[in-house]
């Protein structure tokens, strides 16, 4: 059996706000359509995005999907488009899944793909649990009975040929839903059960909601890092990315940025994968001199790769000279800049060995990081 899912990701979300579609918006640390995609996968055959490639393409780097296609103007317009393109792969079932909704509950699918094996429809669902009341101009009008009502959630699932039909059918007539088409040709449409979990992003406060919910689901791992770089003439003085007007820099086979490589370390140590040297190793010439905001790059990808996100992090640079505390906000926005996080995320400060050591004589530099990385549980 063939399974694909139409991942729908064409709206505005207008109800929302921002300046990005809510789809967009990032939760822990990736798009909101990200996680929804990740959470179909495991399921799945094949993706079928649809939006406007420019925008989600990016977000779903990575994610294996088949080619983005535009979407229309209803939602129903959208889903037909991501149905007609299935018709090369002839699945047998299709999931939509709608992309504002990052968390699938466990069994979720599983009941959905058990409930179609019985008939053409299926949807998760809830029960109404609150008095709904009819209100007019800010009056209530009347109270509706609740009794046989749910709300419905995504993903819902369907036999493929059979959604298709009905979509090209329907063509140019409004439905609300999927479901709502087969309900319309008199096909049974299963309800199993849905969950609180299951939350649409719709609203700002949603966003709270969704990451307070992935948040319970991510482990903290903590990695530290440490480095220590010798002074060198003729070298220019780069520590966090930032270069320091000084007499001196710092001698190393890149650019010896000693606040850098203590991150990158603490970050591949939070991963348990290794040190900056496994990645880049110092014996090769293609590092010879290179900027270290390349190895940082790549530590930060390694957490995308591996669904985490950086919580936070913490440098100390150990030095006499040069003056660290004037050009610690500099080095905390380029930081947070090649690590894609906020700046309130990023922490530099220094201190001294008063004036011990080959520190205190002025002939080197050290650094020490840590970092709280949240991966899944």
């Amino acid at each position: 059996m063939k399974i694909a899912a139409i991942l729908v990701a064409a709206g505005l979300g207008t109800r929302f706000g921002g300046t990005i579609p809510k789809q967009l918006v990032l939760l822990h640390g990736r798009p909101v359509l990200r996680h929804a995609a990740e959470a179909l996968i495991p399921h799945i055959d094949v993706l079928q995005p649809v939006g406007d490639s420019g925008l989600i393409g990016p977000a779903l780097a990575g994610v294996a999907h088949l080619p983005i296609v535009p979407g229309g103007v209803e939602r129903q317009d959208s889903v037909r488009a991501g149905l007609i393109a299935l018709e090369l792969f002839a699945p047998d079932i299709v999931l939509v899944h709608d992309a504002a909704r990052p968390v699938i509950p466990p069994g979720t699918v599983e009941a959905v793909l058990e409930a179609l094996t019985r008939h053409p429809g299926a949807i998760p669902a809830l029960p109404v649990s609150d008095t709904l009341k009819r209100g007019v101009d800010g009056v209530i009008r009347d109270t509706l009975p609740r009794e046989g009502l749910f709300r419905a959630q995504t993903p819902q699932g369907f036999h493929y040929a059979t959604l298709l039909r009905l979509h090209l059918e329907a063509a140019g007539r409004a439905a609300t839903d999927d479901a709502a088409l087969l309900e319309a040709a008199g096909l049974s449409v299963a309800l199993v059960p849905g969950s609180e979990q299951n939350i649409k992003l719709t609203l700002p406060a949603d966003l709270a909601r969704l990451a307070h919910l992935l948040g319970a689901r991510m482990t903290p791992r903590i990695g530290t890092g440490f480095d220590v770089h010798a002074m060198a003439e003729g070298r220019k003085m780069i520590i966090c990315g930032v270069e320091l007007p000084f007499e001196k820099g710092l001698a190393g086979h890149s650019d010896a940025d000693v606040g850098i490589h203590a991150l990158c370390d603490a970050i591949y140590g939070a991963l348990a994968e290794g040190d900056i040297g496994r990645h880049f190793p110092p014996s090769e010439n293609t590092w010879k001199d290179a900027d270290s905001a390349r190895f940082l790059i790549h530590a930060a990808g390694r957490i995308k790769a591996r669904g985490g996100v950086l919580a936070n992090a913490d440098i100390t640079l150990i030095c006499e000279r040069p003056k660290i505390t004037p050009h610690a906000p500099a080095m905390q926005a380029r930081l947070a800049e090649l690590l894609d996080v906020k700046v309130e995320q990023i922490s530099v400060k220094a201190t001294t060995t008063e004036r011990l050591g080959f520190i205190g004589r002025g002939e080197g530099i050290a650094a020490q990081a840590s970092v709280v990385v949240l991966l899944p549980a």
